[in-house]
């Protein structure tokens, strides 16, 4: 692995490394006790062949054997023990790692990522370091001491034998190299598909009510096919390289015991080397064999590894689009004026001078003024909103809350002083009371149910036999549209904070809850400055202030009285709405 990417790993490695110390320590003594097999059964052999061993002189070879394997599987359980749990561990910091990271990196990553490539690295990219990590480290181990000390042990019997058997050794060496840089590509190029396929499947899943609905089945199906059969065909490149490794890797070795079998059975006959000393270098060139094999395993680990790791380290290496500058001040208590100096905003790039969501924006809100915002959809209105509590930075312009520019507060400080429900409500698969309360646990009942009644939802969360208690489902699958906005609104109730963000807070509720919804907001609103984005009309009459946004840019402004009488586009909808408001109460 590069050195960029060990760095990545290397700190769980120092934590880690009495553990690993003492499992490398135990690995090793296994190594040397299945030397020392061999050695046992020489002795034997050799007497064997003399006649000179009796049942007793059998009898306790065997027990050497059978102390020796006790040992072993001893030694063998600790270095598992150690080795395997602390990759285990590395695996649990550097997922982690991957998640604080991903918590930090701005809405706009995510806007170009996909779901199931993350989810990727965090499970198969993850468990793959893992296995890199341990059976790296064990079969690194055994191939460096178990072969080293049997090749010391061959020399110790017949010097000419072992270097004939040693033969096809740089045959397996050249073949590991040629291969490696295959194998890496070729993990690479898996991971990525196995992505894909993940994506794939993911979306179909959260999406298969319209699937369903549409009867799409066949179509969804096909296309999920198509994304699965590019998987398998990478698997299969795979395959094939690892198809031609590992039996190049088989051969060589057992190249290697067709010489000894042929030149050592020789030597024995001619009685340069006994037979005891054969049988015991068969027995070392077996152990050899592991390590030559754990070389190509080895490599096979480290590849598939590294392919991960680089793929890993590609998102921790991506800085944050917005985060707090060097010098950031402290704001721990906002009095909520709100003021954009020709704002404009671009999805595309801060420098962008085009396709501009929202473009030269000015306002200024007062601490407890609202504001409502309306316009057509696409015009700018949320965009609008998510500038505030930075979800996104400014193209030009400038944004200040209470006189300063946003950018040089302290991000966790400002959002915390922000209440927000976006337009699209996300519910977790938790309780109703685990999303509205949002791991605040510092929060009681009688709070929550406070914050509940005002957004119109206390009454309704009765009627369900478990409460707030009920599991709401994967995104509050069992929720009406209206009542996931209603959870929504009421986890911003739960915070007493001096700004409150709405976007379009009854879009999705009926006239009678809306009304209601209404009326606590305006009640609330006289503490804090609120901005409201509606399509709605009706919901903003009280406001302060309200602008109409057309193409991201200010086109009427006022407040209702001052709206009505210019009769543009606000006045108009407000008459369509009042009219359909009208028919439907008929």
């Amino acid at each position: 692995m590069k050195n960029k990417s060990l760095s990545l790993i290397k700190p769980y490695f120092l934590e880690q490394r009495p553990r690993i110390l003492f499992g490398v320590v135990s690995l090793i003594i296994v190594d040397f006790l299945q030397l020392a097999i061999p050695r046992v059964i020489k002795q034997a052999v050799d007497e064997l062949t003399l006649f000179r061993i009796d049942a007793a002189a059998l009898w306790r070879y065997s027990f050497y054997i059978l102390l020796l394997g006790i040992a072993i599987g001893g030694f063998r359980y600790v270095w598992r023990y150690y080795l395997i749990g602390a990759s285990r561990r590395v695996e649990e910091g550097l997922r982690n790692q991957l998640f604080s990271h991903l918590q930090i990196l701005s809405p706009a990553y995510f806007d170009r990522t996909q779901t199931g490539d993350l989810m990727a690295h965090a499970t198969n990219d993850v468990m793959h370091i893992r296995m890199a990590i341990g059976m790296g480290m064990v079969a690194l181990t055994d191939a460096l001491v178990l072969g080293t000390a049997a090749i010391g042990f061959m020399l110790y019997i017949n010097v000419e034998l072992t270097l004939l058997a040693l033969l096809p050794a740089p045959f397996i060496v050249f073949g590991a190299r040629f291969f490696s840089k295959r194998m890496h590509t070729a993990y690479g190029n898996v991971q990525a598909s196995f992505s894909d396929l993940t994506e794939a499947v993911r979306e179909r899943f959260a999406g298969i009510r319209i699937i369903k609905a549409h009867h799409r089945e066949a179509f969804e199906r096909e296309r999920t096919a198509t994304v699965s059969r590019r998987y398998i065909a990478e698997n299969i490149q795979l395959a094939k390289v690892i198809g031609a490794f590992f039996p190049m890797m088989l051969f060589f070795s057992n190249l290697s015991l067709a010489i000894v079998l042929y030149l050592g059975g020789r030597q024995t006959i001619f009685f340069t080397i006994t037979p005891g000393d054969f049988v015991a270098f068969i027995s070392y060139l077996n152990l050899l064999t592991w390590p030559m094999m754990a070389m190509g395993w080895v490599t096979n680990l480290i590849q598939r590894g590294k392919a991960s790791l680089d793929r890993i380290q590609k998102i921790l290496l991506t800085a944050p689009l917005i985060a707090d500058a060097p010098d950031a001040l402290s704001v721990p208590d906002l009095a909520g004026k709100i003021t954009f100096q020709n704002v404009s905003f671009s999805y595309r790039s801060a420098e962008a001078t085009q396709d501009h969501a929202i473009d030269g924006i000015d306002i200024q809100l007062v601490p407890g003024q609202t504001l409502g915002i309306v316009g057509p959809p696409g015009s700018g209105k949320s965009t609008l909103l998510s500038l505030i509590p930075r979800l996104y930075d400014v193209s030009k312009g400038r944004l200040l809350i209470d006189d300063k520019d946003i950018k040089t507060l302290k991000i966790r400080e400002l959002r915390s002083q922000i209440a927000f429900v976006p337009q699209e409500p996300f519910l977790f698969a938790g309780s109703i009371r685990d999303n509205i309360l949002m791991g605040n646990s510092g929060a009681d009942d009688s709070h929550m149910i406070s914050a509940a009644e005002a957004a119109a939802l206390h009454r309704t969360v009765t009627k369900f036999t478990d409460g707030y208690d009920t599991i709401v489902g994967e995104r509050g699958v069992i929720l009406s549209g209206g009542q996931k906005q209603r959870v929504a609104l009421a986890r911003a109730l739960m915070k007493d904070t001096p700004i409150l963000l709405l976007d379009d807070p009854v879009s999705q509720v009926d006239t009678e809850t809306g009304t209601a919804i209404i009326q606590t907001i305006r009640a609330m609103a006289a503490g804090r400055t609120t901005i409201i984005a509606s399509h709605r009309l009706s919901a903003l009459r009280f406001a302060n202030r309200i602008i109409v946004l057309e193409n991201g840019r200010i086109t009427e402004s006022g407040d209702h009285e001052a709206l009505m009488a210019l009769n543009g586009y606000y006045a108009k909808t407000y008459r369509m709405q009042e009219i359909e408001e009208t028919l439907h109460a008929d």
